[in-house]
């Protein structure tokens, strides 16, 4: 057996002994076993990241994957003529004057008129039991299509109406027969009628359409609010920060990068761009109130001021990223374009430019996801007003009030009822699709424009 195997040197006269190092001494065994506990502890941290953010998005979706269902009754409702037209003139302008109260006596007379045809004993039902059965919304709806459609007049119809709140979320889970009997807005009798018209087949919770499409309602119709205005007005607002921030953070970073001076002045610019992408957002929403408001005097809710105000904070993040993609490109790339007669100006946007595009559509598009998930700013420019019509078209419908994705959010979870609450997170989920949706249109033009070297 040769020294080497046996792990050890015999030691020489007066000298220590040598160790082999195919055996692990103290110190190694201590080293190994630190490396070790780092990455435990570096599995652990994301194994707990996951878990959390695991734990976040199945919450989200439990409580807001309701409100893409909502309930609906399908009941036949006689359009009587004295009540819609009293003056029996088919006047659009005369039957305007009809109060939608007066609609809620054809709903109410309609499911009373129901439920003696099919004998329903419901015991304890009440006249006010029935009329707080369908939404607010029904009767603005059924008025809506007899002033579209005279013709129904005088006829027997079957028109889906929104039930209320408390009875769509009897199906959902969200109230019981317990808090029912608590509750001052519904009764045990009204669940009672809506278990015997369920299955009936005349209560049916299907896909809520209006959810992605209707405007704001007030505090008593939750039932019918939607993202209709909201997901307009931020769509107006990204418009608005790609046409500005876009254009003008890549042309300043191509001139500090490319063409400015090295002196004192491009250094100052330089720290204060990095020191403005590390101001908080709510600043900005100061600034745009003095400014764009209070000066200029642009209205307030408007896309057109939340679209300057969210321009002023992602600018920043552009310019950064811009840079950093024009950093990115090997010096070489430059050389070889000078040395072959390029002017400057060829080189940057014939070489450099094009080279760095995947770069500057990803920080383009980080930006434009951060700046859909501001709330602050938005606030402090009015966004926050209660808005249900629809802006026009651009560039009409920038200067009109609008709100948006984040703001609605944070206006559904101010209110008490609870399907407001459901409808706020429901609003989440839509947010959080559509940064996926950019964050994937981001991958994706990094790969397409992607360009070896």
């Amino acid at each position: 057996m040769t020294d080497t195997t046996s792990g050890v040197v015999p030691e020489s006269a007066g000298e220590p002994a040598m160790k082999s190092l195919l055996i692990a001494d103290a110190r190694t065994r201590r080293r190994n076993a630190a490396e070790t506990r780092f990455r435990a502890y570096g599995i652990i941290a994301i194994g707990l990241a996951i878990a959390a953010l695991f734990w976040l998005l199945s919450t989200i979706l439990a409580d807001g994957s309701s409100a893409f269902r909502q309930t609906y009754a399908t009941i036949p409702v006689s359009i009587d003529a004295s009540v819609v037209d009293p003056k029996g003139n088919r006047n659009p302008e005369e039957m305007r004057k009809v109060l939608t109260l007066s609609y809620e006596k054809l709903l109410t007379t309609g499911l009373k008129d129901y439920i003696a045809k099919e004998n329903l004993q419901i015991e304890g039902l009440s006249d006010r039991d029935l009329k707080g059965f369908l939404s607010d919304q029904a009767k603005a709806n059924l008025r809506a299509s007899v002033l579209n459609d005279p013709e129904l007049i005088g006829q027997v119809v079957t028109v889906p109406a929104l039930t209320s709140s408390r009875i769509d979320g009897y199906f959902k889970g969200r109230v019981t027969a317990e808090q029912a009997a608590r509750d001052s807005k519904t009764s045990p009798a009204q669940l009672a009628l809506a278990d015997a018209l369920k299955s009936r087949d005349v209560l049916e919770t299907r896909f809520n359409m209006g959810f992605l499409t209707n405007a704001d309602a007030s505090e008593t119709r939750p039932e019918s609010a939607g993202l209709g205005v909201a997901i307009l007005g931020s769509a107006y607002m990204m418009l608005i920060v790609l046409v500005l921030a876009l254009p003008i953070g890549v042309a300043a970073s191509i001139y500090l990068e490319e063409f400015a001076p090295k002196n004192r002045l491009t250094d100052v610019i330089e720290v204060n761009i990095a020191n403005l992408a590390a101001v908080p957002s709510i600043v900005y929403g100061i600034l745009g109130l003095a400014v764009f408001i209070n000066f200029v005097g642009l209205p307030r809710s408007a896309p057109i001021v939340g679209g300057l105000v969210l321009t002023l904070m992602t600018l920043p993040t552009i310019i950064i990223a811009t840079r950093a993609a024009l950093k990115a490109v090997p010096p070489s790339i430059r050389d070889a374009a000078l040395g072959v007669g390029a002017s400057r100006m060829q080189t940057v946007f014939h070489h450099v430019l094009p080279l760095a595009m995947p770069g500057i559509l990803t920080g383009t598009i980080i930006g434009l996801a951060h700046a859909l998930g501001e709330t602050a700013p938005l606030l402090l420019i009015g966004m926050v007003a209660f808005v249900q019509d629809y802006p026009d078209a651009p560039p009409a419908g920038l200067f009109d009030p609008a709100s948006a994705l984040p703001v609605q959010i944070y206006n559904w979870t101010r209110r008490a009822d609870p399907a407001f609450f459901e409808r706020a997170a429901g609003a989440i989920i839509v947010l959080l699709v559509f940064l996926l949706i950019m964050n994937l249109a981001a991958i994706w033009l990094r790969r397409r424009f992607e360009r070896r070297w």
